[in-house]
């Protein structure tokens, strides 16, 4: 299996890999497409298309924002969170989008931007289609994109084959299947986490993956400070109200010493799982781990570990 595992854990923005990861992605390759086709200076007005789960559920998991942060050339990774409400709000309200931060055109937020319920594109349930029109109402381009999980997106031209193609890099010990997985780590005499380490030498050195696994765990660690430090009611009509920052208090107000055996160590976890899943629903920096709906489970022991746990340090994260 030639998928690094900085395919799997990438930085993102809640509250959906498939519905806010995905689109931002296709809008902004969308994007990008007509500035490599040079037809962004002639291109005066712009329609993104939604459909299936995306067109139905698509409102409430933040779709309509990632399609204008990813047309205006925004990346998950690197959106500033905080001020995606107001950029939205000033497209709807102004009604003028930038593409790629470059060129601005109008843009109807009611009918430039279309959630279709009822109907799906062939190959997928998360379909989006993209229009780009001239001054003169003619077609200069169009793509369709599938948000196909944990953040991936495929183009047409890869609709009906695998989903996501497969790096052809050779890696010392390759494997499909968790028991391919598990025989090669039989065979060598090494556990998961070395033979993945050798893996992933084959694309980077030793320096680059521990700084990029040391960055990805600094965003997961501020999210889960964000989300024990965040209280009110989060997005959405069920006006469900935070609980993580409650528990923290109540869990720190027991004041029992660091690795006591008497410690309720699933109250910690739940605690810091929650508060990942709080700011993921919120909207919030997250890391797909491998996706945004299990985004709490890696963070949430790994804080355990380094901040309940004598003996720990950072390095181990790797």
């Amino acid at each position: 299996m030639s998928i690094s595992v900085f395919d799997l854990f990438k930085i993102g923005i809640g509250p959906s890999s498939s519905h806010t990861v995905g689109p931002m992605h296709a809008a902004r390759h969308f994007a990008l497409r007509l500035a490599a086709e040079q037809s962004l200076s002639q291109c005066q007005r712009i329609s993104a298309e939604l459909y299936g789960s995306l067109g139905a559920t698509g409102a409430g998991h933040g779709s309509p924002k990632a399609i204008l942060m990813g047309l205006e050339g925004e990346t998950p990774e690197g959106v500033e969170v905080a001020s995606i409400a107001e950029r939205v709000a000033a497209i709807r309200e102004g009604g003028r989008l930038n593409i790629l931060g470059q060129h601005a055109i109008d843009f109807s937020y009611r009918d430039d931007l279309v959630m279709h319920r009822n109907e799906s594109l062939p190959y997928h349930a998360n379909g989006m289609q993209f229009s780009a029109f001239d001054g003169a109402g003619e077609l200069l381009s169009r793509a369709v994109f599938y948000s196909v999980g944990g953040g991936f997106v495929v183009d047409e031209t890869a609709a009906g084959e695998d989903a996501i193609t497969q790096d052809q890099t050779p890696l010392p010990y390759p494997f499909s299947t968790a028991e391919e997985l598990l025989q090669q780590c039989r065979e060598h005499g090494l556990s998961i986490s070395a033979l993945m380490m050798a893996n992933e030498l084959a694309w980077r050195s030793d320096a680059e993956i521990k700084e990029q696994l040391l960055g990805i765990w600094r965003v997961m660690d501020a999210c889960i400070a964000t989300g024990v430090a965040t209280e009110g009611i989060m997005p959405g009509g069920l006006k469900v109200k935070r609980r993580a920052a409650q528990l923290h208090r109540q869990l720190k107000s027991e004041q029992q010493p660091l690795g006591d055996a008497s410690l309720n160590t699933m109250d910690w976890v739940t605690l810091y799982a929650l508060a990942v899943n709080e700011e993921n629903a919120a909207g919030g920096r997250i890391v797909t781990a491998p996706t945004n709906g299990a985004a709490g489970i890696i963070p949430a022991v790994l804080k355990y570990y380094l901040d309940h746990c004598s003996g720990s340090s950072e390095d181990d994260v790797v």
